[in-house]
């Protein structure tokens, strides 16, 4: 007997995920070399739903957004985080964190079919956010290419999961339904 992936699952796993473990800016302390950069995006919900969020964006887009969406992340992530780790001001940062986990789910709920250039801006504009709260937490004494390598390679596997996870589900009311389950997700970290 053949097991199917059940899509009716995915939406109530994303919502307990939301409310458990880790709050919103939960950031404990981290050293800096190659293991702790792996470990930054896990240790905040608002972090995975967002990259998450990116992938399943990607995956319901299709073609070339499949893997421009999930690169153009970590690079302006790593812009984000180089102005983070030099001690620029990002006033609302944690806004903007918050903010890409309730647009980005907004937009594979809605099933928003936005060109590739206008995906890419918005999937850049939240990675800024996201790259500063790295970087900003960035402990001083480490190196920042060891720690950066961890927090862009954690990042590629979560974009991984929303994509595989919506390569697999292929249905439109399973897709709009974890995106709508994020965005209210993204909303309940608002009110945390």
């Amino acid at each position: 007997m053949r097991h199917r992936f059940s899509t009716s699952a995915l939406p109530l796993a994303i919502a307990f995920v939301a409310v458990s473990g880790s709050a919103a800016f939960a950031h404990p302390g981290h050293g800096g070399g190659l293991a702790d950069g792996l470990a930054h995006p896990f240790t905040g919900i608002d972090h995975m739903l967002a990259m998450v969020a990116v992938g399943l964006w990607a995956a319901q887009l299709g073609g070339r957004a499949i893997f421009a969406l999930p690169l153009a992340f970590p690079l302006m992530m790593a812009a984000g985080a180089a102005l983070g780790m030099n001690g620029v001001a990002m006033p609302w940062a944690e806004i903007g964190i918050v903010a890409s986990v309730v647009v980005l789910g907004a937009m594979v709920a809605v099933g928003v079919r936005a060109s590739l250039a206008v995906s890419v801006a918005l999937v850049g504009v939240f990675a800024i956010f996201h790259g500063y709260a790295h970087g900003s937490e960035f402990p001083g004494s480490a190196s920042p290419w060891l720690y950066g390598a961890g927090f862009i390679a954690a990042t590629l596997v979560l974009h991984a999961i929303g994509i595989a996870i919506g390569l697999v589900a292929q249905r439109p009311f399973a897709m709009r339904t974890a995106g709508g389950a994020i965005a209210v997700a993204g909303l309940l970290l608002f009110v945390a």
